[in-house]
C-alpha cells in the first residue's frame, strides 16, 4: 500500500536529504574537486562509491515504503549530485574547460621494481 501523497513527498524529500548527506561524507568539497587536476582517479572512485551508496539507500527506502515517489525524488537528487561531482572533476582548473577522460590510461608501474 502506497503512502498518502503528502507523506510520500515528505519521505522523498527526507530521502533526498539523506542522499545529500552521503555525498557530503564521501566526497571532498566541490572547491577541492575543482582545484584538483582534471579526471582525478581518486575523486572518480569517491563519486562512484557515493553513487552506489546513495542508490542503495534510495532503493531500500522506496522498497520498504512501497512508494515510487520516494524513488523518483531520491533518484533525481542522486543523479544530479553525481553529475555535479563528475562535471567538477572533469573541469580543468587551469583552462576551465571540460576535458574528456583519457581512453588509454598509462599502464601502472610494476610493483617491486
Amino acid at each position: 500500500m502506497a503512502l498518502k501523497p503528502e507523506s510520500a513527498v515528505m519521505a522523498g524529500v527526507v530521502t533526498a536529504a539523506l542522499v545529500y548527506g552521503i555525498f557530503q561524507v564521501e566526497l571532498p568539497s566541490m572547491a577541492d574537486v575543482r582545484a584538483a587536476p582534471a579526471n582525478n582517479a581518486h575523486i572518480t572512485q569517491s563519486v562512484n562509491v557515493a553513487s552506489w551508496a546513495a542508490a542503495g539507500a534510495v532503493t531500500g527506502i522506496a522498497v520498504l515504503a512501497k512508494d515510487p515517489t520516494i524513488f523518483v525524488i531520491g533518484g533525481t537528487a542522486m543523479a544530479f549530485l553525481a553529475w555535479r561531482a563528475k562535471h567538477a572533476n572533469m573541469t580543468s582548473p587551469v583552462t576551465g574547460q571540460v576535458t574528456a577522460p583519457s581512453q588509454n590510461p598509462a599502464p601502472a608501474p610494476a610493483q617491486g621494481q
